[in-house]
């Protein structure tokens, strides 16, 4: 059972335990670009999901036995073929979920291949130093916890799933993948690359489904060891009440609603432009800066600048080399953008640009839309909308603009544009964020922590910190005395 995408034969049935599984029942995947269905895939369940995790704990058994340099080749094994097949997985997960056909290119599927040769080499590098306690050695292991489920969302499914998948293989878990339904066919060829690069059976699994029917049959396994999803807060609660009875570790990275600090000593022509970033992959990103915080001396020319820069966004077929931005994933989440809009402006917001679809282009286009000043407390300000809808507004001072980034719930990212680096310290140092950018956007390193506060998330990964969370760290004892050899 395959389906024909861009030319790319697509397997639409599940991977378990090293087979191509079917099953009664399936679901559609609908194209954004056009709102065409692009394939039939299998819709898994319950049933499923307990073959999919019983096969990968009966994997376990000699996974976990692997030693990291046997791993690791497996690992790099992957990332070759990934490689070679960069353009393959470019242009079906561009018709499946929408984003940039140019920056899969040159950017997505290349770090799908990082993915895997980062943790393949930093687990060979993985080890904390022995210490002495009164003439006792204490030694801390990494010991892989068992079978971990992977639930990944739509806007770059490939890339944040394999940023979850690589360090479990690598510490020597077991995988079952639960692919977004919005966007799940390369999932299915990461099976298919996984198999040539000769993974054994059951350690990587696909069960393709809808939240409701495979997510939540993966979150309440009990034989699942660790659960790391990416997603909506109340997909999240979900997922936790799900696992509590379990009490299996979760590692969650949740929605954003960071601010953008712009002061006026920083470079405008940098901070126009990152601005202007944030309506990257049609706002689909959660890590954006979605609130521009603007010093007031500099509000009128920094607004007047991002506006005249923002009417240029080409908006288009993603396929197309000179689109900037293209369609939301689907037609509830269209109309879930949509809705945000219409409510601000029926609360009296007047949009500075945008505010409604792109009427030339029908579908899924929504035009990039900016608000200015919305009221304390207001729906669009305080709530995540990951479409292209931005807010500006203008802060006195320093004491100020920390105030107002950190007036939300969620705990994310920042951004901030100065160019006074001990303001940047301090501003950095103040303000609720996993992750703060400094005259820059979205550099991303996999040694570094990344994880959100708040509604933003529990848990941290990348570098050594996916390892404590996929792995049972351990502490051994040996004391000063009583050997014989």
């Amino acid at each position: 059972m395959k389906a024909l995408v861009e030319g790319v034969e697509v397997d639409v049935r599940h991977w378990i335990g090293g087979e191509r599984v079917g099953g009664a029942k399936s679901f559609a995947s609908i194209s954004p670009i056009d709102e065409r269905g692009i394939a039939d895939v299998s819709a898994g369940g319950a049933g499923e999901i307990d073959q999919a995790v019983t096969a990968a704990n009966a994997a376990f058994q000699d996974w976990k036995k692997t030693s990291p340099a046997e791993r690791a080749a497996y690992l790099h094994g992957i990332a070759d073929i990934v490689e070679a097949r960069v353009e393959q997985l470019a242009v079906v997960e561009t018709r499946d979920n929408g984003s940039l056909l140019r920056s899969h290119r040159k950017g997505v599927m290349p770090r799908v291949a990082m993915n895997f040769r980062f943790f393949a080499d930093w687990l060979k590098e993985l080890h904390h130093p022995d210490f002495d306690v009164r003439g006792h050695r204490n030694h801390i292991s990494y010991d892989p916890s068992g079978v971990a489920g992977i639930i990944t969302p739509w806007n770059a499914p490939l890339m944040l799933g394999t940023w979850r998948i690589a360090p479990a293989l690598a510490a020597g878990c077991t995988v079952v993948y639960k692919p977004p339904e919005w966007a799940p066919l390369t999932a299915s060829l990461l099976a298919d690359i996984t198999a040539e690069a000769g993974l054994p059976a059951g350690v990587f699994n696909v069960v393709q489904g809808l939240g409701r029917e495979a997510g939540a049959a993966l979150s309440r396994h009990p034989k699942v060891r660790r659960l790391s999803f990416t997603g909506s807060v109340p997909t999240a609660r979900t997922i936790a009440a799900a696992a509590a009875p379990n009490l299996v570790p979760l590692s969650f990275e949740l929605g954003g609603k960071s601010p953008f600090i712009v002061f006026a000593d920083c470079d405008f022509d940098l901070a126009v432009d990152t601005a202007i970033g944030q309506f990257d992959n049609a706002g689909q990103v959660c890590l954006a800066g979605t609130r521009i915080l603007v010093e007031e001396s500099l509000r009128a020319k920094f607004q007047e600048a991002f506006i005249e820069k923002a009417r240029k966004i080409h908006q288009g077929d993603p396929r197309d080399e000179a689109t900037d931005i293209g369609p939301q994933i689907s037609r509830p989440h269209f109309e879930r953008v949509s809705g945000f809009v219409e409510r601000a402006k029926a609360a009296g917001m007047k949009p500075l640009i945008g505010g409604e679809p792109n009427k030339d282009l029908g579908g899924l286009y929504f035009r990039p839309t900016l608000f200015a000043d919305p009221e304390p407390g207001s729906e669009i300000l305080r709530e995540e909308v990951f479409g292209p809808v931005l807010c500006i507004q203008s802060f006195k001072d320093e004491e100020q603009a920390v105030a107002m980034a950190n007036d939300t719930e969620y705990g994310l990212a920042a951004v901030v544009m100065t160019g006074d680096r001990r303001r940047a310290e301090r501003v950095t140092s103040q303000v609720n964020a996993g992750l703060v950018w400094n005259n820059c956007f979205f550099v991303r390193d996999l040694r570094q922590a990344f994880g959100g506060n708040g509604k933003s998330g529990i848990g941290r990964e990348g570098g050594t910190w996916s390892f404590d969370f996929y792995c049972d760290v351990k502490n051994s004892v040996f004391a000063a005395q009583g050997w014989r050899k």
